[in-house]
């Protein structure tokens, strides 16, 4: 049987992908098209088609940078639009093989998904979520929502979601559609835009799926999305703001700067500002100061991430996280919108103190973000990218190799630094060599010793790290000759070691282990990416990527070591990723304190804030956050923020979390 299913829909994909090569934007009573938009660009479609009266197959995949997800579906719905047969085989978004199914006989469910293969007893009103697939699901969900009683529907085998608000909204042409939002699903809240039953359009930061009916409206649709949003956000952070006149921290630990613990010390902060540090009990408090008990917990200056790409959903994790100052390594030109929202604490969220602005080429794996046809074209950008006040530049993977060298020299002249990913067909030696300031993530410095004929614009970025990382030997000239390049030109590595954990070492249907810790307390929908299994592997690639890794960590300690400057960034899940980062350098076999150097006074001299940021000492902005532990002990107890100062106000960690869908830590 499993045999005859594999083989329909293996037949069912190719016809309907015959189907997409002659497609029109012709659609019948039984068919809607969608257009899918990822990053302003259309990168692929959505089709929905019933073929019977409950029965509906779907198609749907999206390009982005050689990645993306194809899938198709076959859906079976009850009478009370409850789901009793659900199909799906494909790729997600890394192209590993997805094949899922459910299906309810009686009161008994069956499924197989990537966590489990399981049978169950269901209720009659519960609402099977699949784990990957296309947008159909938030269309039934959504069907169910709008006629549930109390406005929540059960999921299967867990969770549950609620429509929060149902927002009427007519377009300028008089279009009229609701808008809804609904939680329980992920971190953020789920928005879609409905006609009646009908799912219209769904934005979810850069990735819009939207009616072809509607495509023309889909600019307005987000606009107006991005207004119901940022109301949202307004109230949260006017609901969990705390706002701090004079606070004393009483006999708490207090990490210094040069990286000692001083113990038993209290901490008198005057709104902004630190206004002494003193052994407990011996300097004056102000009378009527609001005291904080911070026995036998660690107070440390607010730490930095230094690889992020901000959203205005992102803040709350940052700084539960103990996040109180980022990079941001590539965004969109309004950033400055978001960095004063966020200084002004309308939005809560942390300092943006670097402004990277990206630049990529031409090409089918262009990064979409701001892509540029000729080298005059990158040129203006750069000097625009100064006009407003951006500091670095971040050039990627399809920039012409040719290219670089003008690029660099017009961004230094302008006082810019030049960092990012090293273009196709280039080494990281030669990159340096035309006046790259840093490079992120470590792969792209395993991938100079591998040539320069990988096209590294698609995922053998990944793959050839992966395959063949293993074999690097440290003790080589060709190895040494390099670091010694890195460290006479004084070159930044950023190399965000996490996500190549969660690429190299997760196994598929087995929680990821740089996720692992934290995966239990997230939404039910936001767990199941971390089942996924990062990169495609077999049971022999498992072994080899597992050695890859191990040698990734060992490079990272041994260009500390040597004395290479490498900073903690994350470029993903904002806080818990950044803790797995710090984790991770301990584990490489940097010492605790130079980890947490790193992380807080290190940074902070690195991003030219350190007058102000990342120590605690009398006269510096109180950017401070309470540990629930010793991290000098136990690196892992930087997971255990109990709260977080920024700007003259305290936020507690477990409200944050809770605002999002998460529970606090145990």
């Amino acid at each position: 049987m499993k045999y005859l299913i594999a083989s329909t829909f293996s037949i069912l994909l190719f016809c309907i992908s015959c189907k997409e090569a002659n497609q029109t934007n012709e659609t019948s009573d039984n068919e809607i098209i969608y257009e899918v938009v990822f990053r302003e660009n259309k990168a692929g479609n959505y089709k929905k088609s019933r073929t019977g009266k409950n029965n509906f197959d779907y198609y749907y995949t999206y390009t982005d940078r050689g990645r993306g997800p194809e899938y198709i579906e076959k859906i079976t719905l009850n009478d009370d639009n409850f789901i009793t047969e659900h199909l799906i085989e494909g790729v997600n978004y890394r192209k590993v093989p997805v094949k899922e199914f459910f299906k309810v006989k009686g009161n008994t469910a069956s499924w197989k998904n990537p966590k489990e293969t399981k049978d169950a007893e269901i209720n009659d009103n519960e609402l099977y979520f699949r784990y990957d697939g296309s947008p159909a699901i938030y269309e039934i969900l959504a069907q169910n929502l709008l006629v549930s009683k109390n406005r929540k529907v059960s999921l299967f085998p867990e969770g549950e979601a609620e429509l929060v608000k149902k927002i009427p909204m007519t377009l300028e042409n008089g279009t009229n559609l609701d808008l809804l939002m609904v939680k329980g699903l992920d971190m953020a809240p789920t928005y879609l835009w409905m006609k009646g039953n009908e799912l219209v359009c769904s934005i979810e930061g850069n990735l819009h799926v939207v009616q072809e009916a509607y495509k023309e409206m889909r600019l307005e649709m987000q606009t107006l999305q991005s207004e119901v949003e940022d109301e949202y956000l307004v109230e949260i952070s006017k609901s969990l703001t705390h706002d701090i006149d004079n606070v004393v921290i009483k006999n708490v630990n207090v990490f210094s700067a040069d990286g000692t613990l001083l113990l038993n010390q209290d901490v008198i902060v005057d709104n902004e500002t630190i206004e002494a540090i003193n052994p407990a009990g011996k300097g004056t408090i102000y009378a009527n100061a609001e005291v904080i008990d911070g026995s036998g917990k660690t107070l440390m200056p607010g730490m930095f991430d230094m690889h992020t790409h901000n959203s205005k959903f992102r803040g709350i994790l940052h700084m539960a996280g103990g996040v109180t100052s980022v990079r941001d390594l590539a965004n969109n030109k309004q950033l400055y919108k978001l960095r004063d929202q966020f200084e002004a604490n309308e939005i809560i969220g942390p300092h943006i103190v670097t402004f990277c602005g990206i630049i990529d080429g031409p090409g089918p794996f262009a990064n979409q973000r701001n892509v540029v046809e000729t080298l005059e074209e990158g040129l203006a950008e750069i000097q625009d990218y100064k006009n407003l006040g951006y500091q670095q530049i971040k050039l990627y993977s399809s920039i012409k190799p040719e290219w670089v060298k003008p690029m660099v020299d017009k961004a230094h002249s302008l006082g810019m630094r030049v960092s990012g990913h090293i273009p196709a067909f280039m080494t990281a030696s030669q990159a340096i060599n035309q006046g790259y300031n840093e490079i992120q993530h470590i792969n792209m410095l395993f991938l100079t010793f591998l040539g320069d004929t990988i096209d590294t614009r698609t995922p053998l970025r990944f793959t050839m790290v992966a395959k063949h990382g293993l074999n690097l030997d440290l003790k080589s000239d060709e190895y040494l000759d390099f670091v010694a390049l890195l460290k006479g030109k004084d070159i930044l590595v950023d190399p965000t070691v996490a996500i190549f954990e969660n690429m190299f070492v997760s196994k598929k249907g087995e929680p990821s282990p740089t996720y692992k810790e934290i995966m239990s307390r997230l939404p039910v929908i936001s767990q199941r990416q971390f089942y996924a299994g990062g990169l495609p592997k077999t049971n022999e690639t498992i072994i080899t990527y597992k050695k890859s890794y191990a040698k990734i960590l060992a490079v990272v300690n041994d260009l500390y070591n040597k004395g290479v400057t490498v900073v903690p960034g994350t470029d993903g899940l904002p806080g818990f990723l950044y803790h797995r980062e710090l984790e991770l350098y301990v584990k490489a076999g940097i010492p605790v304190v130079d980890v947490l150097k790193l992380a807080t006074i290190k940074s902070a001299e690195i991003t030219g804030v350190d007058a102000n940021y990342g120590s605690i000492e009398e006269g510096k902005k109180a950017d401070l956050i309470l540990i629930n532990g010793n991290p000098l002990d136990n690196i892992s107890a930087i997971r255990r923020v109990e709260w977080t100062m920024k700007g003259g106000n305290i936020f507690y960690a477990k409200e944050l979390y809770n605002a999002v869908g998460i529970s606090n830590f145990e």
